[in-house]
């Protein structure tokens, strides 16, 4: 009997990977990554060169199917399998990142009239530029006491489809008249696979705000918003809504061609990155906390009940795995953060001697803050660099280091900022188990915990648990992987439930990271503090932050 394959592709915030696996085993065959030939767009428009404002953050759509083009014909050539013997393709995307289409399905910013306006290209999930209508949501939401807000731990994100799409209409109401549909490039691109509009219900329920239920926010209260807002849902929202695990439908010719594969393939509805990352691991039960850590970290968990907490981004009956409610909670920015300080802030003398010694600045940071003791630098830092996400869901808050002095070192500065992260994740669990949502166990999978021992240790330390790690290097991509395989059915090859792929294609390391006592007796001093400031700056203590940002505008 032939092996079976299936094929998952990542798409993160700067390339996108496809990943061949087998689907008896799990073992990941083959890998390949495509940069972003356009990068992430934050300052300026390609070819015009319009200047974008603060808090931008774009992407051009062809790189996405760049990574189909390059991507999955290599993956396909190295492990030299037959075509034929791939039963199914899924996909997982950064979220939200949306875009307007035409009546073609053809994004705005690929028409040539269009393409000078900022607001017709791709906006990416950092895309924070829609705080001030996501901030006026929430107040609507709150003074009409409109029932979606509780599932969102009481904010809807900057971050989010109906903040962006109205910011759309707010600042380019031509560009939101032209556009026939607003689409998560997930379901963009899935739809390029298969000729057929079908969004999943992962990105529209976590993403933009839609129930099982009670479908999308009414157009009474989108109307309220504004009144060119009130048909949203049902004009530029449309299209059927499928639960993960679902095929989205087949491998068209053309796509078949470009992509090496077999027409007639099955394609999987689209994930969000993070979410694909739970069964990927082997979490398919209630209180095990996935932290999917890179550019930013993804809090995911299941649960067999639905609660309201505070910041959770939120509550998606069928979200994760279908059978239990799936919470989301995040940090805005984490490895961002540690690139920030290495590409921008470390000194030239620790890019020197790293390179004398043959080893990244990361290395060179991490060997020598590995050194030192909880709290021996006098440190403190809040990890907001790109705001905050959860608990406080509020993107115009900024990072703070306290504490620094004339002998800080730059490993002193470098562990702060990770122990900042780790802090950040501990009132994250904290909201969940006031909300009466258990975290018995914490599992950690994505490229930062694969890389840096010393953060996976904090972490372990801070938190007080132990942390499992996931074997793969490419977590997303096998959790699409196995969702594709579960697009197929067992009829064709694959499963017939993301349990049943997640028994025969997940897996964890045999290593854990345990907490030290010692070491967490200090963090559990530190993070009092933390939360003096968390607090303090965070929830209207001082407002500096906000003040500081109005300025900037001013002078810009």
């Amino acid at each position: 009997m032939k092996r079976r394959y299936a094929i998952g592709v990542d798409y993160g915030t700067e390339s996108g990977r496809a990943l061949l696996v087998d689907i008896s085993t799990g073992e990941e065959v083959a890998t390949h990554v495509t940069r972003y030939p356009h990068g992430v767009i934050d300052e300026k428009l390609p070819g015009t060169g319009a200047k974008l404002g603060h808090d931008w953050a774009l992407q051009h759509p062809d790189d996405y199917l760049e990574v189909l083009r390059r991507s999955v014909p290599a993956v396909v050539k190295e492990a030299g399998i037959d075509p034929e013997q791939v039963v199914g393709v899924g996909i997982d995307f950064t979220a939200c990142t949306m875009m307007p289409l035409d009546e073609a399905g053809t994004p705005l910013c690929m028409r040539e009239e269009w393409r000078d306006n900022p607001h017709s290209w791709v906006k990416l999930w950092k895309h924070h530029a829609a705080q001030d209508e996501a901030t006026r949501i929430n107040e609507l939401a709150l003074e009409r006491g409109e029932a979606f807000l509780p599932r969102y731990g009481g904010k809807l994100s900057s971050e989010w489809m109906l903040a962006k799409a109205w910011q759309i209409l707010n600042e380019a109401p031509e560009v939101y008249e032209r556009a026939d549909t607003f689409m998560e490039a997930a379901d963009w691109v899935v739809m390029q696979m298969t000729g057929r509009l079908v969004r999943n219900s992962c990105t529209a329920g976590y993403k933009a705000v839609w129930h099982k239920r009670d479908g999308f926010p009414s157009a009474d209260f989108l109307g309220a918003l504004d009144p060119k807002l009130a048909s949203l849902a049902e004009t530029k929202l449309r299209g059927p809504i499928e639960a993960l695990g679902s095929k989205a439908g087949e491998l068209s010719e053309s796509m078949a061609r470009l992509m090496g594969l077999r027409a007639g393939t099955a394609v999987a509805v689209g994930n969000i990155d993070a979410h694909a990352m739970v069964p990927a691991v082997g979490v398919v039960t209630p209180g095990k906390l996935v932290m999917a850590m890179g550019t930013s970290t993804c809090h995911l968990l299941l649960s067999d009940r639905e609660v309201h907490a505070e910041g959770i981004c939120g509550v998606v009956e069928d979200g994760i795995v279908p059978g239990y409610y799936g919470y989301e909670a995040g940090q805005s920015a984490v490895g961002d953060i540690f690139a920030w300080y290495v590409e921008e802030a470390a000194p030239a003398y620790v890019k020197e001697l790293a390179a004398e010694e043959g080893v990244s600045v990361h290395e060179w940071l991490e060997r020598r803050a590995a050194a030192a003791k909880p709290g021996e630098s006098g440190l403190l830092a809040l990890d907001w660099w790109n705001g905050n996400r959860s608990v406080l869901m509020d993107a115009d808050l900024s990072g703070v280091v306290v504490g620094m002095t004339l002998q800080t070192k730059p490993e002193e500065i470098y562990r702060a900022l990770l122990e900042a992260t780790a802090f950040g994740t501990r009132a994250i669990i904290e909201a969940f188990e006031r909300g009466g949502v258990a975290v018995d166990e914490l599992y950690a999978c994505g490229g930062l915990p694969q890389r840096n021992r010393l953060l996976m240790q904090i972490y372990a330390d801070a938190t007080g648990r132990e942390i499992r790690i996931a074997d793969s290097t490419q977590t997303a991509a096998l959790g699409a992987a196995m969702f594709g395989a579960v697009a197929a059915g067992a009829e064709a090859g694959g499963f017939d439930s993301v349990v049943e792929a997640a028994e025969r294609m997940a897996r964890v390391r045999e290593e854990t990271f345990k907490p030290i006592p010692e070491n967490s007796a200090v963090y559990d001093r530190l993070y009092k503090e933390y939360r003096e400031l968390h607090d303090y700056f965070g929830r209207g203590g001082n407002d500096v932050m906000k003040r500081l940002k109005a300025i900037k505008r001013g002078q810009s």
